[in-house]
């Protein structure tokens, strides 16, 4: 049944968990989420501690992260058409065989090509429960003005997986075992995945084709998205960037316990940064918030080389992480007006699929220079990745304009208007 979002007050993250039948998939979605952000660091940690090499432990990681890009959107195009939990079952499963494959690889000192071989299937297995949990409020909030807010809440749900996830996986990998961290990935993934995939009553509803139906448009031929992809690859770059970097900084004071409060701090700061962009009323549009997010982060990350102490590493990390949060959540926001509902999942998932793919490359790049140069050399991998996207965002910000900017950009968040819910 559909119920109203009243104008009484100005729309927050309690009416956003209000809405009716949201928390049905939003708890299932956070434990399904959660090993995401353990998958690469477990990679780095067990394969440079059987290898001994950074590089190495980049390199693999990196293939599981460009197999999860190029993999990823075919599971969004997939699940628009046939429906979340036919390709989350599935995927659930051969993603934790393919971790369980590479783990015991690793631990038999296999050679580097069989790591990669076993990278491929664990990467373009990783089930996209970010992007589903996004289409799923996409389909609940149609013309909502609580979208932006939903985009907020999803990027401090993402974040907080990103202070939890790295900081449980390292603590299992130096406290317990190298493997430890990927074996608790694997185990995450399938449980919170059959878990969500039982959801089925909430997820986006599965229109067939007919033979009076519109041709599908894959959401990859929208300009916005094109753009926006490329934007998100400097933001993975960033999160590749960081990883690597703050794992090799740590080794090299003495200290690898450090690089887990290290990345908290980073992505504490972009959930933080998360809550204040959903709490705010904002008035400017969520392109216009995305440049100024960006500009800032990219002025950011040309600091991070020239840092050599914890205390100002966690705080430049913080205002890093301060920095993503508007751009990630601006790119998220612009995707409902410009994406058709038949291809809303795909695109989140292009744009999930970035991420990942500017993450294994800066893995890799930040890997080869941290074992040739030191750390410092890693964090300029940040630097570069930002700002090659930020030229990129400025120069093609025109295509980001929505197909009907009236019907939610041109009020703003502070002005509402009764909308249904369904």
């Amino acid at each position: 049944m559909a119920s109203t979002v009243t104008t009484g007050k100005r729309p927050g993250y309690g009416q956003l968990l209000r809405t009716p039948g949201v928390w049905t998939f939003l708890l299932p979605g956070f434990a399904a989420r959660q090993p995401f952000a353990m998958l690469t660091i477990g990679i780095v940690l067990l394969v440079q501690h059987t290898t001994g090499s950074y590089g190495s432990a980049g390199a693999v990681a990196a293939v599981t992260g460009v197999s999860m890009a190029l993999f990823a959107p075919q599971s969004g195009k997939l699940a628009d058409r046939f429906g979340q939990r036919a390709v989350l079952l599935p995927g659930v499963l051969v993603h934790a065989a393919s971790v369980a494959a590479l783990t015991s690889l690793a631990l038999a000192d296999a050679p580097l090509w069989a790591l990669f071989a076993a990278a491929v299937p664990a990467g373009a297995s990783v089930p996209q429960i970010g992007p589903m949990v996004r289409a799923r409020w996409a389909a609940k909030l149609e013309r909502s003005p609580l979208m932006p807010t939903a985009a907020a809440f999803e990027s401090v749900t993402d974040e907080f997986t990103f202070v939890v996830g790295p900081v449980l996986a390292t603590a299992l990998c130096t406290g317990v075992h190298p493997a430890a961290g990927l074996i608790a990935e694997a185990a995450l993934t399938l449980a919170g995945g059959l878990l969500f995939a039982a959801q089925s009553r909430t997820q986006p509803a599965v229109r067939p084709l007919t033979a009076d139906s519109a041709p599908r448009v894959s959401a990859l031929s929208v300009p916005g998205v094109r753009v926006l992809a490329v934007a998100f690859l400097g933001i993975g770059s960033v999160f590749g960037g960081m990883q690597v970097s703050l794992t090799a900084f740590s080794e090299e004071i003495g200290n690898p316990g450090a690089n887990g409060l290290l990345y908290g701090v980073f992505a504490a700061g972009n959930m933080l940064a998360g809550i204040a962009c959903g709490a705010i009323a904002w008035k400017s549009s969520p392109r216009r918030r995305m440049i100024i997010g960006y500009t800032g982060l990219t002025l950011a990350a040309s600091l991070l080389w020239s840092v050599h102490s914890v205390a100002l590493l966690c705080g430049l990390g913080l205002i890093v992480g301060l920095c993503i949060a508007p751009a990630l959540i601006g790119g998220y926001t612009l995707v409902e007006p410009l994406v058709p509902a038949t291809a809303r999942t795909e695109a989140f998932t292009w744009l999930t699929g970035a991420v990942a793919l500017g993450q294994a490359a800066a893995v890799t790049v930040a890997g080869r220079l941290a074992d040739a140069h030191g750390a410092s050399a890693g964090f300029v991998v940040p630097l570069a990745g930002t700002a090659l996207a930020l030229v990129t965002l400025l120069a093609l910000r025109s295509r980001l304009a929505p197909r009907n900017p009236g019907r939610i950009m041109a009020r703003g968040v502070g002005h509402r208007v009764p909308v249904a819910v369904d």
